[in-house]
């Protein structure tokens, strides 16, 4: 330890694993800005990484479980090069004072308030002396998404302690970044080549209410629209409730809008809403579902469900299952309750067995995979613009409006002579939908004949 210098520990190896949720991805990727800009070398090889830092998810149990599962698969790599591991995110959040003892292979445990941090807990864990100066804090995120697309988190934390959710207690209370923060970080993003930005936070639609006095989205969205190089804003987990007709045509009248909208509904029945502690109702959530689609009739609607919730009743499930067959809804995730010590639904009655979750979660599937592939159908013939994410075994593979990243269907487009030089990773082009393959679609490049 007493050997070690400012250069030499400059000359040491980062590597990155990051758990979780898009919101996670951002926060890791200021982390690596922080390192990157203190003049460290990083790598994506994890055998030759000298140091590894794990940004950790613990949203559910099973979160928890991977997070350290993949911990304790990262400390076996201290027997060759790795020699320090530090661990950050979520998971610090819920076990703070228990991690020191039950998991002695980390090195360093880091708040996620305490991210900004890194640099001076590495130099700590070496034992050299750290001074601020060293840092270049010019903007310089370092994007973990394709260069074309990036996430833009507007908010921290949540106020609305849904009876079975620990974000609240992980994350703490709602908290909106400053507009003037927001924007020049979009513009920053936009210098970097992104032409998606993709709004994300706990509550997007709640964007605002702390700093300004009132829901602030939709002025928002109209400042980031003004930004040179931005050709999409796409809008994930707007909560119902707060979905008002001010957003609704901005969503309608932004030409930089993708027509999509995730509204995280969890369930329709009434009761079972109440008891989740959810701000909304069955009325509210048709309401809102049929003014969008008549504002907005190409509108595509994502939205999650949470399956076996305590109390919930075969008929509460029938009703879900008609629900989706009645709004056809566009993409759709579906979760078995996960019971979480802490929250409010841990102690309620009624607790639904595990094998009637996941049997629930199932048959959910199968009723919206047709429901997909027949919205998909509608699609045949249709021309869709369509960003290129990669190429993968000879095709192109993007997305269309239709479509957030990681969670959505994709386009597939087959490499061929005509279009090989005219398609290009990032670029947005017309694509026909020329196939349906269950969730995802096949199309070729658009060309009007003159």
């Amino acid at each position: 330890m007493k050997n070690n210098t400012k250069e030499n520990i400059l000359n040491k190896r980062i590597a990155f694993i990051s758990l979780g949720c898009d919101k996670n991805r951002v926060d890791l990727e200021n982390i690596i800005s922080l390192v990157k800009n203190a003049g460290f070398k990083t790598t994506q090889n994890l055998a030759e990484a000298n140091v590894i830092i794990i940004n950790t998810c613990s949203f559910i149990e099973s979160a928890r479980r991977e997070s350290i599962e993949t911990i304790l698969n990262m400390a076996n790599l201290k027997q060759s090069k790795c020699e320090k591991i530090i661990v950050t995110g979520c998971l610090n959040e819920m076990n703070y004072s228990d991690l020191n003892s039950s998991l002695p292979e980390v090195d360093s445990f880091l708040r996620v308030a305490d991210n900004k941090n890194i640099i001076k807990t590495i130099y700590n864990l070496y034992g050299v002396p750290y001074s601020e100066t060293t840092i270049n804090c010019n903007f310089n995120r370092v994007l973990t998404t394709p260069n074309h697309y990036a996430y833009l988190k507007i908010s921290e934390g949540c106020n609305n302690f849904c009876s079975y959710c620990t974000i609240p207690f992980i994350r703490g209370r709602f908290v909106s970044t400053p507009m003037e923060q927001l924007v020049f970080e979009a513009q920053e993003l936009a210098k970097l080549g992104v032409k998606e930005l993709i709004l994300v936070g706990q509550d997007v639609t709640k964007y605002g209410v702390d700093l300004y006095g009132k829901q602030s989205i939709t002025t928002l969205i109209k400042n980031l629209s003004k930004i040179e190089g931005i050709k999409w804003i796409r809008l994930l987990y707007c909560y119902p409730e707060l979905v008002d007709d001010e957003l609704i045509n901005e969503i309608k009248n932004n030409s930089k809008v993708v027509k999509y909208i995730d509204l995280p509904l969890q369930h329709i029945n009434n009761n079972i809403l109440k008891l989740m502690n959810r701000k909304t109702s069955t009325q509210k959530i048709l309401e809102v579902i049929k003014k969008l689609k008549t504002q907005i009739p190409s509108i595509a609607i994502r939205s999650t469900f949470i399956l076996g919730f305590p109390g919930e009743t075969k008929e509460n499930f029938e009703e879900l299952l008609n629900f989706l067959k009645n709004e056809k809804l566009t993409n759709v995730g579906f979760f078995a309750y996960s019971r979480e010590e802490g929250t409010r639904a841990y102690n309620f009655e009624n607790q639904v067995s595990t094998k009637t979750k996941n049997s629930r979660v199932k048959k959910a599937y199968e009723v919206q995979r047709i429901i997909a592939e027949n919205n998909n159908l509608n699609l045949l013939n249709s021309v869709l613009d369509v960003i290129i994410d990669e190429m993968e075994n000879n095709y192109f593979v993007g997305r269309a409006y239709l479509s957030a990243p990681d969670v959505d269907p994709v386009v597939y487009i087959p490499v061929n002579n005509k279009n090989k030089n005219k398609i290009k990773i990032g670029n947005i082009v017309p694509i026909k939908i020329t196939k349906v393959l269950d969730y995802d679609l096949e199309g070729e490049l658009y060309e009007p004949t003159k």
